[in-house]
């Protein structure tokens, strides 16, 4: 006599067997869902669960429950799993507040070398002072434990973001006395444009430091079709010392004034305003966008500056504001075009090479704008 089955059958509908379809064919659902699906859709159209069981390489007990969730609760409930109480959790909260006081601490502050925490040192410390500070829950701890605990949190004391203080007390009125300067500009550059005459040029000034002098200790190897793809070069090579790069771009007409000098000192400094009040009509006033560097403002340049009253006018960017500077952008473009991987014979030659660099960029020059919310700043 055959097999009959007393368990009732699973009637589904015809929106119910379309869904179970769309979860085996999906690749985005997780593998339980489709496992489950399949039983569903098995059992749904008269297969024993015996032989579901063997389709799927699983076992009896698991395709049971599955077909019996389904006829008691619905498909939708036999697709998930039921929510389960899960294991009395054995630390406390106020446990897993204490550990994470303690990640909040350097290691330094309680009498460890090590500046940092490492999930095992963390263990460690945790472990042998948990009794002391009454939570013995954690007398067992794991580091896998500690982890979750941390990324819970979420803190990660083993890694640091760096951040810089506005050292400033006046950054604000500053900036936005850089940000009226480049507006300014922009309403000039209008003005001069419809045949005004020009009586103020405006300059973006800073010092590029330690550019290095580099010499290859063997020729470079230049590019082979079908063996090297790249310009082959030795690792080793030579310092030949630095140099500094003293540049001011004209925010009108995009030219690049540039002197090239061992140091950048006060008497550096003065030589490039020297260059400056030579190069533009004495008529008009020079007003320059500097940081605040000591040379910039010694003695030694105010006594120059006294020699030639009403010629220049300096605005101060801000301290950390470099970034409010235009140049830094000429600088990091410099960087990208021609230092980059700069090989040369001598420091001699890296001058040449900087003083040719401006000169090309001076024969087709570009003029650089500042546009982040320039455009919500008012010109009073």
């Amino acid at each position: 006599m055959p097999f009959a089955s007393h368990r009732a059958k699973l009637n589904l509908s015809v929106e119910e067997i379309e869904k179970l379809d769309r979860i085996i064919r999906a690749r985005t659902e997780s593998v339980a869902r489709i496992e489950r699906a399949k039983m569903l859709l098995a059992y749904h159209q008269n297969e024993t669960i015996s032989s579901i069981a063997a389709q799927l390489n699983t076992n009896r007990p698991k395709v049971e429950r599955c077909i019996s969730k389904a006829l008691a609760c619905g498909v939708e409930v036999a697709l998930n799993d039921l929510p389960r109480k899960g294991k009395t959790p054995t630390i406390t909260p106020e446990a897993k507040t204490w550990a994470v006081s303690i990640a909040c601490q350097k290691p330094k502050e309680l009498g460890y070398a090590a500046e940092l925490w490492t999930t095992r040192s963390l263990t460690k410390h945790i472990r042998e002072h948990c009794q002391k500070a009454g939570h013995p829950s954690l007398a067992k701890l794991g580091r896998g434990t500690v982890s979750k605990i941390l990324s819970k949190a979420p803190i990660q004391p083993h890694k640091i973001d760096y951040y810089l203080e506005r050292r400033d007390p006046n950054f604000d009125e500053k900036m936005v006395q850089v940000l009226h300067v480049y507006k300014e500009v922009e309403l000039f550059k209008k003005c001069y444009a419809n045949g005004k005459t020009q009586y103020v040029v405006t300059l973006s000034y800073d010092e590029k430091p330690g550019i290095q002098a580099t010499a290859n200790i063997a020729p470079d190897l230049s590019p082979v079709p079908g063996r090297h793809a790249r310009v082959g070069r030795d690792y080793e090579y030579k310092r030949l010392g630095t140099v500094s790069l003293l540049g001011a771009i004209d925010l009108f007409s995009g030219r690049v004034h540039g002197l090239v000098r061992n140091r950048h000192r006060s008497r550096e400094f003065i030589e490039m305003l020297q260059h400056l009040d030579s190069f533009y009509p004495k008529e008009m006033k020079i007003r320059i966008i500097l940081d605040n560097h000591s040379a910039h403002i010694s003695k030694e340049t105010r006594k120059y500056l006294a020699t030639i009253p009403n010629r220049f006018e300096f605005v101060f960017t801000p301290t950390h504001g470099s970034w409010l500077n235009i140049i830094e952008t000429f600088f990091s473009k410099m960087t990208r075009q021609l230092l980059r991987g700069i090989r040369v014979s001598s420091k001699e030659e890296l001058v040449q090479r900087l003083l040719k660099y401006l000169d090309e960029i001076n024969e087709t020059p570009v003029v650089f704008k500042w546009k982040y919310k320039l455009d919500e700043l008012s010109v009073v």
